[in-house]
């Protein structure tokens, strides 16, 4: 006898114009705009490793955490995307949503505290309803996750500010934007348009597009924002991937971006009686990815100011 199991087609949604949004499209930080005031004497570093990186031809691969999005950056990733300075954009679930929102409304980012409390957070039907069905239409195609998202925004009049979009800056310039879904994380798997099987295989399909840049990466660079579980956790299976089918990605350069601050050398080893042992970003990002060569470092600070500067520092 199987579990008792929720049924999600009783799910009560509502319209996504009904609801309060903490983010506009007037917040989103301009390329233009002057960034502000941040010291950190590593940052140029990793600046110099992405332009060294692209004069060689090696990728340059971005893994986001939604607040990257939520904090008005994406215009800054596109920019670089076009650029052809970032050469793939990686993002958990939440990325894709606050992307899908900006995209269609102009606005993303609901008040959780307020909502949970009725059931109804996460609960907008053209949220839920679209991006499950895009990626159901993208299963049946053979595309991945970003890329069938990235799709409906070009076909789709609705999505007046697809410009805004990363999603869909990648479709449009072939960029690879892949998303890698944790089951039960997003607000679209409470939606009961949700297909679980179709997000696995969507998302599978990013996951080994993402091997595919992985296994390129020698010579070039890894930048982790703000995502402290899925960041680390997919750039580490990718990374024993490429080197168990023989690819050589031995000197790369890794830099993991977080308001989390790590004590002293953070490149060292620390025992398992050290909280910051389990800080996934610096064992799987920082430290032992680069034990063949190359080097890790690890920004601290807020994204509205670390993501400006480094971006003016790479294109200047």
């Amino acid at each position: 006898m199987p579990h008792d199991r929720i049924d999600l087609s009783l799910v009560k949604t509502y319209h996504l114009g009904e609801r309060r949004n903490l983010v506009k499209l007037s917040d989103l930080v301009r390329p233009c705009q002057p960034p502000p005031p941040f010291d950190h004497p590593e940052l140029y570093l990793v600046a110099r490793a992405i332009r060294e990186a692209r004069k060689r031809g090696a990728p340059v691969l971005w893994m986001l955490g939604a607040h990257v999005v939520k904090s008005g950056l994406s215009l800054l990733v596109i920019d670089l995307m076009q650029r052809g300075l970032v050469t793939h954009v990686a993002g958990n679930g939440a990325v894709s949503i606050h992307d899908f929102e900006l995209a269609l409304i102009g606005e993303t980012s609901e008040d959780v505290p307020d909502s949970i409390e009725d059931g109804s957070f996460g609960m907008a039907d053209e949220t839920g309803r679209l991006i499950n069905e895009a990626v159901q239409a993208g299963v049946r195609d053979g595309l991945g996750y970003g890329e069938a998202l990235g799709r409906l925004y070009a076909a789709d009049p609705r999505f007046k500010h697809r410009d805004a979009s990363i999603l869909y800056q990648g479709y449009r310039f072939r960029v690879p934007v892949t998303i890698h879904v944790t089951i039960g994380t997003d607000i679209i798997h409470q939606h009961p348009a949700v297909d679980f099987g179709a997000l696995g295989t969507a998302s599978g399909l990013d996951f080994r597009t993402y091997c595919a840049t992985v296994a390129k990466l020698e010579g070039g660079v890894f930048c982790n924002f703000g995502s402290a579980v899925t960041g680390p956790e997919v750039f580490l299976k990718a990374l024993s991937i490429a080197r168990n089918l023989g690819h050589t990605v031995s000197h790369i350069t890794t830099a993991n971006f977080d308001l989390f601050p790590l004590r002293g050398d953070y490149r060292a080893e620390v025992s398992k009686h050290d909280i910051e042992y389990y800080y996934r970003p610096r064992k799987n990002i920082i430290v032992r990815p680069v034990s063949l060569g190359g080097r890790g470092y690890h920004i601290t600070g807020d994204h509205k100011a670390t993501i400006p500067n480094l971006y003016q520092m790479i294109t200047e």
